[in-house]
């Protein structure tokens, strides 16, 4: 898994400049994979920043280079699309501690070469946005027409218009939060201790090994992918109907339906993702609090975003980041007069909702996009 994944070559700059991170430590520099679709317009107006979730990666409208799979958002983004290729110069970047191609635990130590692993320095989601803003300076880019993000992507857009409401004319934020709950550092602990147990991690340093951690990374994949879902979906998709069987085997196979499903989903991540970038993405989304720099005071981190127009949207079946997150932020917003609008959209697959088929959703990036420069 470790091997073949990470000798995938990305399109990728590296920027011979210290990065500063909240923690206190820094990178020496830093190398930033992405993709771009369409082109940049003369005066340099058009740049449109998408910020991927947790397991997602730089290649939104791009065949997956590991899987071979359509892009996250592809049906969003391209030519004519809701995030339309033919106006707009679209930037994703892979976050800082990821596994498709941007510094993280694969990188090589300067000093001996080997992979980093567990001695990468734990990053932030303020961390993964500073990068971006790198990335942008070197593509001569000082202003974005928007910064687009789902979930852990729309905590980064949050971040975009808290440290440099200047550099952004909209902020469009789908199904995420400005910090993370208690739940959501829960379960996010059970997948890290899922890594972390499983004695082919060898404390972090399994690249090169013929063993990686595939079992541990696939359960905590489950236990997250439960979480993207909805109740009622599952009950729709799944029931409690048997899988490939008449009658319960009164053992431990997967019997149901959904048990099959999850493990199908488990063992299919651990082809494409790696086992510490999760560690290190989950630990920065539980450290976000955008408030917590301010006094706990939400509107402290928008003080400066009046100018910036945001659009927030959540969907009425996801209880990963309800709905009730998202009033939060629009009325912090509120509070300092930005320009915000907010709607709660009603579909069926619960957190997952933003990443499928919701073509009010597609209707309401569009005109966000048209109206927000």
């Amino acid at each position: 898994m470790a091997s073949r994944l990470h000798a995938i070559q990305h399109h990728s700059v590296t920027i011979d400049a210290p990065l500063a991170l909240d923690s206190g430590q820094a990178l020496p520099s830093v190398t930033i994979a992405f993709q771009s679709y369409g082109t940049l317009a003369a005066d340099k107006s058009n740049a449109v920043l998408i910020c991927h979730a947790l397991t997602g990666d730089q290649y939104v409208a791009s065949d997956h280079p590991a899987t071979g799979k359509p892009g996250w958002w592809a049906r969003m983004v391209g030519p004519g699309k809701p995030v339309d290729t033919d106006l707009y110069f679209v930037i994703c970047a892979n976050v800082l501690g990821s596994c498709m191609g941007s510094s993280g635990p694969a990188t090589p130590d300067a000093a001996t070469g080997a992979p980093l692993g567990m001695q990468f320095p734990v990053i932030t989601i303020g961390d993964m946005v500073r990068a971006q803003a790198m990335l942008l300076d070197h593509l001569g880019i000082a202003r974005l027409h928007a910064v687009i993000g789902g979930s852990m992507g729309g905590m980064q857009a949050l971040a975009w218009a808290s440290a440099w409401p200047e550099r952004l004319a909209s902020a469009i934020v789908i199904a995420s939060a400005a910090r993370h709950s208690a739940q959501n550092i829960a379960f996010h602990e059970v997948g890290r201790q899922a890594i972390m147990a499983d004695p082919d991690w060898q404390d972090g340093q399994y690249y090169g090994s013929d063993r990686a951690p595939t079992k541990g990374l696939a359960v905590a994949r489950m236990a997250a992918h439960i979480t993207y879902l909805s109740e009622a979906g599952l009950t729709e998709k799944f029931g409690r109907r048997l899988q490939g069987r008449e009658a319960k085997t009164f053992g431990f196979d997967a019997d149901f339906q959904v048990e099959s499903y999850l493990r199908y989903q488990g063992l299919a991540f651990t082809d494409r993702f790696d086992a510490n970038a999760y560690l290190y993405i989950t630990r920065a989304m539980d450290y976000f609090d955008l408030a917590e720099p301010h006094d706990g005071r939400l509107a402290g981190a928008f003080a400066g975003a009046k100018d910036v127009r945001f659009t927030l949207v959540s969907f009425d079946t996801d209880w990963l980041y309800p709905t009730a997150e998202s009033r939060r932020i629009v009325q912090a917003l509120q509070s300092v007069g930005a320009a915000a609008s907010f709607v709660e959209l009603s579909a069926p697959f619960g957190h997952d909702s933003f990443l499928l088929d919701v073509p009010a959703l597609d209707r309401l990036v569009a005109g966000a996009l048209k109206n927000g420069g």
